[in-house]
């Protein structure tokens, strides 16, 4: 019988020891710092980093990219030739990007793929000499460049869209206006590296580093939404790009949002044509023309950093793009008189309107009218058609429109804003969309 008890007293002891336990680990010391939870990390230094990286990449390489096609051997009338051939390629390959991107149902690796790809390519300049090789490098930079502009607007769209805590993760205008910032500086320190190297080459090493360096931070942005890759969803949406494209179009609004886009923002085409050479035609110098110039991204940078959700959340995306238009009607037509420098200062002013808060407004506008699966696609669409085709044609007759009426040719861009005044009003009521 002893065996027994023993075996008794030894159960009874070890309930109690559970039985301590488990209090101990019911209820906390009163002294003991509880460890707060582990937040999840913030979309907004991630993009941040991506912005100011790819805008970096884009500023040291724009303003000295046709003196190194010069020096690599073509002739000055053969830089536009290359020029426009990578933005016709471009304006074709964008939205064929956006549907691989949406299809797959991931927009951050085909980006980080473009970025390694357009690093690898912009390289190729440098050891190009003469006309054809420079078209061949040219094609490939093209094709690896053309989802490296609509794709980052898309996950940035799409993240400032999530709401986390009554708030939404990201504010897009803060993210685009560093951007902005950082375009700023890289051109101001392209020259600079160009004098210190010797070379305006180094300018491709410097794009190729910030276009690399921008492929890893594409890959550690947070992880989109969940959303239904193409190829999985309906078969209205699925199939070839083609039908993904042609679900875009189709919806309530995008199609006036193209025409809206095309005509406010073409309307800058004259502009990048003639602006600076009417500038330095009426006796400013080189410094007032870059001053100038630099104004007007300093508009663009206060709209995205300061005032762009206040004139979202104050006119709604519709009266945001009205108001585009009518400082477009404005800027152009103080351009066109050829006024003192405090009228063509007031003009670059107006920059930030023209250009930022429509922009703004189109982000806006694509956040409420299309699905997550569909993002890339339409992204890539209002760049190429609202966006890039409107310029790229617009640059075409800006030539003979010079001709025909020298600086009055600013009349005609403050017209195409006034057409675009009364197609902005109906914006405002694009329905929400955003069915699976």
């Amino acid at each position: 019988m002893a065996a027994p008890a023993g075996r008794a007293r030894q159960d009874r002891r070890a309930g109690q020891r559970r039985a301590a336990g488990a209090g101990r680990q019911g209820v906390t010391h009163p002294f003991r710092r509880r460890s707060p939870p582990i937040a999840p990390p913030t979309a907004r230094p991630r993009y941040l980093l991506l912005f100011v990286l790819l805008f970096l990449g884009w500023g040291v390489l724009s303003p000295l990219l046709p003196v190194v096609l010069v020096e690599q051997g073509a002739a000055p009338s053969q830089v536009a030739l290359l020029l426009g051939l990578g933005v016709g390629l471009r304006l074709v390959v964008m939205p064929l990007a956006g549907v691989l991107a949406d299809r797959l149902g991931a927009p951050r690796q085909v980006l980080a793929a473009a970025l390694l790809g357009a690093a690898l390519s912009v390289l190729g300049y440098a050891f190009a000499c003469g006309l054809g090789p420079l078209l061949l490098v040219g094609v490939a930079h093209a094709l690896a460049t053309a989802p490296v502009g609509p794709l980052p607007d898309a996950l940035a769209v799409r993240e400032a869209a999530r709401i986390e805590a009554g708030r939404p993760r990201l504010n897009y205008g803060m993210v685009r206006g560093a951007g902005a910032a950082a375009f700023i500086l890289a051109n101001l320190g392209a020259g600079k590296a160009a004098e210190l190297a010797g070379t305006p080459g180094i300018v491709l090493w410097l794009n190729a580093l910030f276009f690399g360096l921008a492929a890893f931070a594409a890959l550690g942005l947070p992880r989109p939404a969940a959303a239904t890759p193409l190829a999985e969803a309906s078969p209205a949406l699925s199939g070839r790009g083609r039908r993904a494209i042609a679900a875009v179009l189709a919806l309530p609004g995008f199609r006036p949002l193209l025409l809206v886009s095309a005509l406010i923002q073409g309307s800058h085409a004259f502009y990048i044509s003639y602006a600076a050479l009417s500038w330095q035609a009426a006796g400013l110098g080189p410094f007032a023309v870059n001053a100038l110039w630099s104004l007007s991204v300093v508009a663009e940078v206060a709209v995205f950093f300061l005032f762009g959700r206040w004139l979202l959340a104050g006119l709604g995306p519709g009266g945001v793009c009205a108001l585009a238009a009518l400082a477009g009607v404005l800027r152009w037509s103080v351009l066109a008189l050829d006024g003192p420098l405090p009228a063509i200062a007031f003009s670059q002013l107006l920059h930030g309107l023209t250009f930022a808060a429509q922009h703004l407004a189109a982000m806006a506008i694509l956040t409420r009218l299309v699905p997550d699966r569909l993002a890339a696609t339409a992204q890539s669409l209002l760049a190429s058609l609202g966006n890039g085709l409107a310029t790229a044609l617009l640059l075409l007759v800006s030539g003979p429109l010079h001709d025909w009426l020298g600086i009055g040719g600013f009349w005609a861009m403050a017209a195409l804003c006034a057409i675009a005044l009364p197609l902005c009003f109906g914006l405002g009521g694009a329905a929400r969309d955003r069915s699976p």
